[in-house]
């Protein structure tokens, strides 16, 4: 029993939409509905309805809530508003990685950490090992469920639904206690597409309804749910990292590419920022590059990387672009070969294939 996968409130919908689910980092969760391509493009020109229920939740509250995030995460947590939210790195006194996540400022000494799926009990007792002073820290997954509606065409359905006026919710902000659909649900503009959306948090039940509400009231508009393998090609295309592949306990933010989440010059100390302060001075070791295949060839997690027939890293994510049928992939490779143009080789199949560094992020929105 011990080996059983775990199940979203919303598991029972996925059937009634021709959901084919996978194990995945243990949850049994929908790969596709229709395909991964249709949804991919569906969310890059109309829009997708996913659930991501499988995120963890976790609740920090007390009147050191503050000094204690400032000292858990990487990010100025004192810039974060009520109401706003903020990305995230948690690290290791060696500057690896624990999670990647966001923080949203609910009131003065309250703040919801929203982390990755197959993380949620490793932080959780990260986070409790860590706390100093009068902080409760509270592992609330299982209270809330998670969709995220995505795409140019978000506002607009969502919009429907509500009297709220969307429009004047900025990026990175969000509202508590949104009347969507008779149901009253946490609604934040961010996202995990390169896209602009939303995602709501609720109650399972409140969640299990707007997903159907949200399907048809965009119907006319081509919305379509959409599941985990268009989820990863969207963040793919706009660069976004995934734990496990670009971060890890292992590779730093700075490596990775998201030091505009790591505030070296903030006063607080923080776990791992001596190891990032020293990375920062004596320059990163690896780099997170874009590659892209000259020869015929799919680079894939996990392929080695070369140089002159020298090992120099590894794909951490690639795929054929649906977006532009382009062969591309992130690497983790040795810094001295990161700049654009270089040529590279990728063992693919025993075999070593051309490919060339080019910029990221491979596709951005026209705001």
């Amino acid at each position: 029993m011990g080996n059983e996968l775990k199940r979203t409130p919303l598991f029972n919908e996925y059937a009634k939409y021709g959901g084919k689910t996978i194990d995945f980092g243990g949850w049994d969760l929908p790969v596709q509905f229709s395909s991964i391509k249709d949804e991919h493009d569906a969310v890059r020109h109309r829009a997708g309805l996913f659930d991501v229920s499988h995120m963890g939740e976790i609740m920090v509250e007390g009147k050191d809530a503050l000094v204690y995030l400032q000292y858990l995460l990487t990010n100025d947590i004192s810039k974060i508003q009520i109401g706003g939210a903020q990305y995230n790195a948690m690290c290791y006194e060696t500057g690896g990685v624990v999670d990647d996540l966001l923080v949203y400022r609910l009131e003065e000494e309250k703040y919801l950490l929203c982390v990755n799926a197959a993380n949620i009990e490793k932080d959780f007792e990260w986070m409790k090992a860590q706390v100093q002073g009068d902080v409760t820290v509270t592992n609330k997954s299982d209270e809330y469920a998670q969709i995220a509606l995505q795409g140019p065409l978000s506002e607009e359905i969502l919009q429907t639904l509500t009297d709220v006026d969307l429009n004047s919710l900025k990026y990175f902000k969000f509202i508590e206690n949104v009347q969507i659909a008779d149901h009253s649900v946490l609604v934040s503009r961010t996202g995990y597409t390169g896209e602009d959306g939303f995602e709501l948090y609720g109650e399972p039940q409140a969640i299990i309804d707007l997903w159907s509400k949200i399907l048809e009231a965009g119907e006319d508009k081509g919305v379509v749910p959409a599941g985990l393998g268009a989820r990863d090609t969207l963040r793919f295309e706009a660069c976004l990292p995934l734990y496990g592949q670009e971060l890890s306990k292992d590779i730093s933010p700075l490596e990775a590419g998201i030091g505009f989440a790591v505030k070296l010059q903030k006063e607080s100390n923080f776990i791992g920022k001596d190891s990032l302060i020293s990375e920062k001075e004596n320059g990163s070791a690896r780099k997170l590059i874009g590659i892209e295949m000259i020869d015929k060839g799919i680079p894939r997690h996990g392929y080695k990387v070369y140089k002159d027939g020298v090992e120099i890293g590894e794909i951490t994510t690639g795929t054929q672009s649906p977006l532009t049928k382009r062969n591309i992939g992130l690497a983790l490779i040795d810094a001295k070969f990161a700049q654009l143009d270089t040529e590279l080789e990728i063992e693919i199949r025993n075999k070593k294939l051309k490919a060339k560094t080019i910029a990221t992020p491979f596709y951005k929105r026209v705001k």
